[in-house]
């Protein structure tokens, strides 16, 4: 993709880049293995990205951030939101819509009413689109694929326990290195689960 937005393009090559450095432990070799692994190296490789990525402006590009001193690692998940012309009006929280969007559908398909939950996940999408996130399919797939970016709470990931505990392990490591070394040697979640416990 192309970009002139140095943030979002330090953010993704940094996120890439530890892919390549988990490829070659438990966790990346294990990346499909199962679903909670998936999550546990998406939401690894989405912290990195956005801590090196920070750095990485702050070291060279210290204008950028000076500019902006309310700046923070989730300012740097930048998103297109189309402009209403009203200056005054709460912005689209999109994050906080599609957690809403995830946990309502989860409990439509858990009783059991797919009709409804598959009508109201097109509902939802129809939102979305009218808020600039140009959606084409909302459904399960969907959640799937983006639940397993649990970097920060709420979103596609609903309430998969996966992202807080991943989030827990870098809270409580010393270093972003001593988080990714640690992790990258796991390979169950039942393991982060008991690297977290105090």
């Amino acid at each position: 993709m192309e970009t002139t937005d140095l943030p979002w393009m330090l953010t993704v090559i940094a996120h890439e880049w530890t892919h390549n450095y988990l490829n070659i432990r438990p966790l990346g070799i294990n990346y499909s293995t199962t679903p909670e692994l998936r999550t546990m190296n998406e939401t690894t490789a989405s912290i990195s990205g956005d801590e090196v990525g920070y750095l990485v402006l702050e070291k060279y590009y210290p204008e950028l951030l000076a500019s902006a001193p309310t700046f923070s690692l989730l300012q740097l998940k930048i998103a297109y939101r189309p402009s209403s012309g009203l200056a005054d009006t709460t912005p689209f929280d999109y994050r906080a819509e599609m957690h809403t969007t995830r946990v309502k559908a989860d409990e439509l398909l858990a009783q059991g009413k797919l009709d409804e939950a598959e009508s109201y996940m097109e509902q939802r999408r129809l939102l979305f689109f009218q808020n600039g996130y140009l959606i084409r399919k909302l459904n399960q797939a969907y959640f799937a694929f983006y639940g397993a970016y649990a970097d920060v709470p709420g979103g596609a990931a609903g309430e998969d326990p996966v992202g807080p505990a991943v989030r827990a392990l870098r809270e409580q490591s010393d270093s972003l290195a001593d988080f990714i070394n640690t992790i990258g040697w796991m390979t169950s979640f039942e393991q982060l689960q008991k690297a977290i416990q105090p």
